[in-house]
């Protein structure tokens, strides 16, 4: 049975636990021999799910056997189709949910891995962290995002992008207006304004027919945050912890002759079916941000203040309670200044 040979499955099964020399004698003979078969693959999953109790070896190695088959020995190599996304799915998150930390950790790191992967799986891991505990939590008072849910939400977003520069899609920044909404009012981390802000002004901006950066450039976190200590709260919440120098400095209007990059493995029609298209993405999210926390706060306007004007238009009256400007740059504010 090549690699699963070096231990005793059933008898694994049988005592329900997964101890430190099994994972080193799986580890040993992966590293001999460097592939698994699609059989070995599900007795992997079945291993996973009839342990409750496992060495903390074993979640690593579960995670690379299984990132290596379905990504690099899986055809087509490197690129996830819609067909082997549902496979995976269906093996992390039987009734839709995905209840473990393994499952989850074999989920972004194919994420991160793959060339390509279809929008529907990167839309499944954000749904996966906007029903986690503590966001759905019974107790409206313990729903917030912690710093650790940021940089999981950054890095399932910007795994989306694979090797090419494409924007945040409709139903992304959906599941991102969600998330703002469901932890209105808590004590959310200061990254995840940072974060929200960045990836819809990605979204609209593209939609506005502007060139938009790497979604690892477009979403990285700001230094800013490692200095937040120096930032009163209210001034934290504005955003005037970041200029729009900085968050718009890389956005570039496409000129009539330009077209946006299509997505690796996928033609520009494909993406635009799935993300939307032109103004048929963004006509969701005015309507989204008037539930936004991000959008109604007092000093929203400095928070949005320089966004580029085709894209501002879009969002007037959104936010800031009804007065009109909280993505705009009116109130005589110049366009690329800082707060």
């Amino acid at each position: 049975m090549g690699v699963l040979s070096a231990v005793p499955i059933a008898e694994i099964k049988a005592r329900g636990s997964i101890n430190n020399v099994d994972v080193l004698k799986l580890r040993r003979n992966y590293y001999d021999d460097g592939l698994i078969t699609a059989d070995e693959a599900e007795i992997v999953f079945a291993l996973n799910e009839a342990c409750p109790v496992q060495d903390p070896a074993w979640g690593d190695w579960f995670v690379e056997t299984l990132t290596d088959f379905v990504v690099d020995q899986v055809k087509p190599e490197g690129h996830l189709t819609s067909e082997n996304a549902a496979w995976l799915i269906a093996h992390i998150a039987k009734d839709g949910r995905i209840k473990s930390n393994t499952g989850m950790s074999l989920l972004v790191s194919v994420l991160d891995r793959a060339r390509w992967a279809p929008l529907s799986l990167v839309r499944f891991a954000l749904d996966q962290v906007k029903d986690a505990r503590p966001l759905r939590s019974d107790k409206p008072r313990a729903r917030r995002v912690s710093e650790a849910d940021v940089d999981l939400l950054r890095r399932i977003l910007c795994s989306f992008d694979g090797d090419g520069d494409l924007p945040v899609t409709q139903p992304e920044a959906e599941i991102l207006f969600d998330i703002d909404a469901t932890t209105a009012g808590r004590e959310n981390h200061p990254s995840w304004g940072d974060l929200f802000v960045k990836a819809i002004a990605n979204c609209v901006l593209a939609a506005s027919g502007y060139a938009t950066p790497a979604r690892k450039l477009a979403l990285a976190r700001d230094r800013w945050l490692d200095r937040r200590s120096h930032f009163a709260l209210d001034r934290r919440a504005a955003g005037a912890g970041f200029g729009s120098k900085d968050l718009f400095g890389s956005y570039r209007l496409l000129s009539n002759g330009e077209h946006r990059p299509s997505h690796p493995a996928q033609d520009r029609n494909c993406y635009q079916r799935a993300a939307g298209d032109g103004g048929g993405q963004v006509a969701r999210l005015p309507h989204c941000a008037r539930r936004s926390a991000q959008f109604q706060h007092p000093r929203a306007p400095l928070r949005f203040q320089g966004w580029k004007p085709r894209a501002s238009s879009l969002f007037a009256g959104a936010g800031g309670q009804g007065r009109g400007c909280a993505l705009g740059t009116g109130g005589g504010q110049t366009k690329g200044s800082d707060p």
